[in-house]
């Protein structure tokens, strides 16, 4: 098995919403259609997609990029990261992770992000293992 991470592509639309569905515990909603289509434009943010020849798509991850005054430039959050339950262990999350982090620096931006919530902080020590660092905490409030 050779697992490669490449841009996601159209063809790629609904296997990769519905990796999000099964990430959030949640049916597809409305909106995440158009927001992957956005994300093709690749502006404000790009998805990526781990791809087995053999065995197709395995998992994805999204990315955005954001602007701040105190980086003189843009930043980079990892938002989702999902690999099928059936491919975990061959690499795929490690190969996403590896991916974005090579969209970030090619892109210029100063650091990249990710948050952990509750029922994720078990993946803490396999994003340690890619350099990441835990730093503060977050507040959040829901606009809509």
């Amino acid at each position: 098995m050779t697992v490669t991470v490449r841009p996601a592509t159209p063809d790629d639309k609904q296997k990769c919403l519905q990796f999000i569905s099964e990430l959030r515990r949640e049916v597809i909603q409305a909106g995440w259609a158009e927001t992957y289509d956005a994300l093709m434009m690749g502006e404000r943010g790009t998805v990526l997609v781990a791809d087995d020849e053999k065995m197709g798509v395995l998992g994805m991850a999204t990315i955005s990029f954001n602007l701040a005054i105190r980086y003189s430039g843009e930043y980079c959050q990892l938002e989702e990261l999902f690999v099928d339950p059936q491919a975990r262990g061959k690499n795929a999350g490690g190969l996403l992770i590896e991916g974005i982090l090579k969209s970030a620096r090619d892109r210029g931006c100063a650091e990249i992000g990710l948050y952990l919530i509750e029922r994720t902080t078990h993946n803490q020590p396999f994003y340690e293992k890619y350099g990441f660092k835990v730093v503060g905490g977050e507040m959040r409030q829901p606009l809509r």
